[in-house]
């Protein structure tokens, strides 16, 4: 692992941890943003970790269970992590669902943090 970039090692770690929290308790999400964060959701903007952690924590199910098909990463010149995750996600009994995810990550303090969250299901209306 240490011939590896540092953008490289982080990446897939981030994206099993979020979604591993997201999926068994949602509140603890706070721990991976900070106050100036940003979330949009399905359209919807949220700033800081209060917020984002409300939002998560309201959302209309009871379980969730995530599966990710393909995520990609690279480096950003100011030295941030650009991930975006492509996946499907099952809620309580509803049919599975398709959805995309894009995360830009920071180093701050040593630690690696989300500043930028934007989800969007994968729904398309041709009518």
């Amino acid at each position: 692992m240490g011939d590896k970039p540092i953008w490289e090692q982080i990446r897939s770690s981030f994206v099993q941890h979020y979604y591993q929290l997201f999926d068994n308790d949602r509140t603890q999400l706070g721990a991976i943003y900070i106050d100036a964060s940003c979330l949009t959701w399905e359209g919807q903007q949220f700033q800081g970790k209060a917020a984002i952690v409300e939002k998560l924590s309201s959302l209309p199910f009871r379980k969730i269970q995530h599966s990710i098909t393909a995520q990609d990463h690279q480096p950003t010149p100011d030295s941030c992590i650009l991930s975006m995750v492509v996946g499907q996600l099952k809620t309580d009994e509803d049919p599975i669902i398709g959805f995309h995810q894009i995360f830009l990550l920071k180093n701050i303090n040593d630690a690696w943090v989300c500043t930028n969250d934007m989800f969007r299901l994968a729904l398309h209306n041709f009518g």
